[in-house]
């Protein structure tokens, strides 16, 4: 018995001897340090302006991971393709995107729309949702929550989920 635990022992050794070298091999540089400390008080203006409407299911993640570990308030100023989805019009076509808005407004996110961006698109303020106020200008909006000390946050939307495996489709973990 003693001498199956010393051939495991053995075995063990050898068997991981290559993983610890090759690990030492493909990282010269050592291992990421962890510092998860918290955060002061910061509030932040969102400069939303997408071509995509999909995009704002991006921002939605993004605003909900920033709302969790920095606290302060949260502006999101629309001016740009993406307000159709506000559209009371268009509630059927983009219930799921709209939905997800509409939770962050519950939860005291600001949306504020451009004026001059809505009357563009070809819609009144009558035509917008409910949560959301229409403010003169998008860019002035920024401009005057900057001036007041809020921190300008330009989300530019990629998804980083499974990008490690473009690299090593290998380690792809099988499909359950």
């Amino acid at each position: 018995m003693k001498q199956l635990r010393c051939l495991a022992v053995a075995l063990v050794a050898v068997c991981s001897t290559p993983l610890f070298a090759a690990d030492k091999d493909l990282s010269p540089y050592g291992t990421a340090k962890v510092d998860l400390h918290k955060y002061g008080t910061v509030n932040r203006v969102y400069d939303v302006n997408y071509p995509e409407v999909q995009h704002l299911n991006g921002l939605a993640g993004f605003i909900n991971n920033v709302n969790k570990v920095l606290p302060g308030k949260t502006v999101v100023v629309l001016h740009g393709p993406e307000i159709r989805v506000f559209a009371k019009e268009n509630y059927e076509k983009y219930q799921g995107i709209l939905d997800k808005m509409a939770g962050l407004s519950k939860e005291g996110v600001e949306f504020r729309m451009c004026n001059n961006a809505m009357h563009g698109a070809g819609f009144e303020a009558k035509d917008i949702v409910g949560f959301v106020t229409v403010i003169p200008a998008g860019f002035a909006e920024i401009a005057d929550l900057q001036a007041k000390g809020y921190q300008l946050i330009m989300p530019t939307v990629t998804a980083v989920k499974d990008s490690r495996y473009i690299d090593q489709p290998g380690r792809k973990p099988a499909a359950k």
